[in-house]
């Protein structure tokens, strides 16, 4: 990695976080890399509240010397993958990394310091490297209910899932880099995010990027902490468009395929199947996953009997919002994200 001028680029599309993007922008500023090493990137997809704002007022508290670049544009086309295809066109030309961020993340004063640590470490190894990801957990800094109740949700074995939300405590290979430190020449070799995938666009270019020869790994050492949902409306609607989307990237991407996010919509037609034979019989698997959930939420006790019940009902919101995004992904064109609204 070069260290004359900036090589990290972190790109931030963002719209409509003011209560989250100050945190977010000082984590990310308050780094133990050297300020000159690192800029960022935010682009604004049109917010309506008071985002810029506060961006603005960042900029001018930054101190030209001792500070990275912190610079603002306009996403006219608001989504995400415009975003980064539309920062891949304002770097300079020392940028050889860039990061993927977003608007309700926070990160250590040492991440960009490790994340670089651990590249260089696997490039010695692997010299077709083309991301790497990070772990991501919840952000317990005035964490409400529903929040907590959702992090646990996502730490449940029933909940998570190998992509953006997995638990992991070991580095390696992985398919779905989460929050990944990219090589730039590797992205726009498989020239950028499809714009077409207004979620997921991340797992649709992994995808790209493995069928070009690039290798892509995850380190536990790197740690995000994201914002949860604050309703079980916007979680239910986020598992939907979470479905979704993976339906789209799986008739693009085949290989994509993981047969545990499949369960519910087997168990549910494997209870209509039985239905068509006898009531009693389709009665067996609901049974069975009632049970499951139960003891989910027997093991969050402890938290008290909000988790107790809020987990299984989370979990339920999760598998029938997902499953229902898988079918509705068959029949329907993508639309922007209402989830975070």
């Amino acid at each position: 990695m070069r260290t004359q001028g900036p090589w990290l680029a972190t790109v931030l599309p963002v719209l409509n976080e003011e209560a989250h993007i100050e945190a977010c922008l000082r984590s990310l500023l308050d780094q133990s890399l050297p300020s000159g090493e690192h800029m960022v990137l935010v682009f604004d997809g049109g917010s309506s509240d008071a985002t810029r704002e506060i961006i603005r007022s960042i900029q001018e508290s930054l101190n030209k010397e001792n500070d990275p670049v912190l610079q603002l544009y306009d996403n006219p086309d608001r989504f995400v993958p415009h975003a980064r295809n539309l920062a891949l066109k304002h770097l300079p030309e020392s940028v050889t990394h860039v990061l993927e961020f977003n608007g309700h993340i926070e990160i250590d004063s040492n991440h960009l310091e490790q994340l670089k640590s651990v590249w260089n470490r696997l490039e010695s190894a692997h010299p077709n490297i083309g991301g790497l990801g990070c772990r991501v957990i919840g952000n317990e800094k005035e964490q409400g209910k529903i929040e907590s109740i959702l992090d646990a949700t996502l730490k449940s074995p029933l909940g998570g899932s190998n992509g953006q939300f997995a638990i992991f405590d070991e580095e390696g290979p992985t398919n779905v880099p989460a929050f990944a430190l990219h090589l730039r020449s590797a992205l726009e070799a498989v020239n950028g995010w499809d714009e077409s995938f207004l979620t997921s666009q991340d797992s649709d270019l992994s995808m790209r990027m493995l069928n070009a020869g690039y290798k892509l790994f995850r380190t536990p050492e790197a740690l995000v902490k994201m914002r949860r949902r604050s309703s079980f409306r916007s979680w239910f609607l986020m598992s939907h468009r979470y479905g979704f989307w993976r339906t789209k990237v799986l008739l693009k991407h085949p290989q994509r395929l993981v047969l545990r996010e499949f369960l519910p919509l087997l168990g549910l037609l494997a209870s209509t199947l039985l239905l068509m034979i006898s009531a009693n019989l389709a009665l067996i698997p609901i049974i069975a996953y009632g049970g499951v959930l139960l003891l989910s939420g027997l093991a969050h006790l402890k938290k008290g009997i909000s988790h107790a019940v809020g987990v299984p009902f989370s979990l339920f919101l999760l598998h029938t919002g997902f499953t229902l995004g898988l079918i509705d992904g068959c029949v329907r064109k993508g639309r922007a994200s209402r989830d975070r609204s």
